[in-house]
């Protein structure tokens, strides 16, 4: 079982040019899309956060049972569901504005355990921002890391929601003893102002950097490198592409039974070049459409995954 602990919400997305282009809800969150993405891919995965018992929040439980998640461990608030406002650029980037105040997903709680059979935990973006639900993400990180769990941090910078970016780096740092597989994009490094060597070498038994159209490229804690280039596709946008890599790294670790600091170790150059080839395939299906919609795993077997 990979549980994946964080926010789920709702991206509102235009549907054209300007300001005050009309807005599609769709659903959303970079814990939510690994969620989904997870169980397309056909991994047991379980969702751990608090949502609200809204219709958005409806909507959200409901696509996580569609796609096979286990639910039994998400709170339940009656406070209204986040907002996130995507952009659009024309390269088909997006840049989100959010709606935060006083919504269910920030008043999460650590819960006592972890459900039974957890393999690995998953963390990321607002979840580790906003708080007070912020630090009971960090008390659940640090608890699963103390009990030998495998886990993975995918920071995701909202910069727009960091209020002192001095202290969340501080805090970034303090993490990385507690967290095996880190994965971040190429602008979330630039941002944090470290390299993933030096990264590397504070806990994670590896580092892997997104880098668009370019590919990933993986660092180990020994010292090795290892990329991949991107797959080639028409880009509608890469809203969820992001997730989509942490799920198919995820996927792919636990079909290896590597999901630990020793089976990561052990991967080597060619299961490093499959693993990343993996993500860089499934990174570029949901690329290719519009929305967070990773692929299942026939359209990544098709692609000879």
């Amino acid at each position: 079982m990979i549980v994946v602990a964080g926010e789920a919400l709702i991206d509102l997305v235009p549907r054209g040019p300007g300001a005050l282009a009309a807005l599609t809800p769709a659903l959303g969150g970079g814990p939510f899309n690994t969620a989904v993405a997870l169980g397309r891919l056909g991994s047991p995965t379980a969702f751990c956060s608090r949502v609200s018992r809204d219709a958005f929040g409806e909507a959200l439980l409901g696509r996580l049972r569609e796609t096979g998640v286990d639910v039994s461990a998400v709170q339940r608030g009656e406070e209204p569901t986040t907002l996130a406002v995507a952009t659009v650029d024309a390269g088909g980037s997006a840049a989100y504005s959010f709606y935060v105040e006083g919504t269910a997903d920030r008043l999460f709680t650590a819960p006592p355990a972890l459900p039974a059979g957890t393999r690995a935990v998953s963390f990321g973006t607002c979840s580790l921002v906003l708080e007070p639900g912020a630090s009971a993400y960090e008390e659940l990180l640090r608890a699963a890391s103390a009990r030998g769990v495998f886990t993975a941090l995918d920071p995701n910078i909202r910069a727009g929601l960091i209020p002192d970016a001095d202290a969340y780096r501080e805090r970034f740092r303090s993490w990385l003893p507690s967290v095996t597989l880190l994965k971040l994009s190429e602008e979330d490094a630039d941002w944090l102002g470290g390299s993933p060597r030096e990264w590397a070498a504070a806990g994670p038994a590896a580092v892997v950097v997104t880098r668009g159209g370019d590919g990933l490229t993986a660092y180990t804690r020994d010292g090795h490198a290892y990329a991949v280039p991107g797959e080639r596709v028409e880009v509608v946008d890469t809203i969820g592409a992001g997730d989509t890599v942490n799920a198919a790294l995820l996927h792919g670790l636990a079909a290896r039974d590597a999901l630990g600091a020793e089976g990561v170790a052990a991967l080597g150059a060619e299961g490093w070049r499959d693993l990343l080839g993996l993500a860089a395939r499934a990174a570029a299906v949901t690329c290719s459409r519009a929305g967070a919609e990773p692929p299942y795993a026939h359209e990544l077997e098709a692609a000879g995954a």
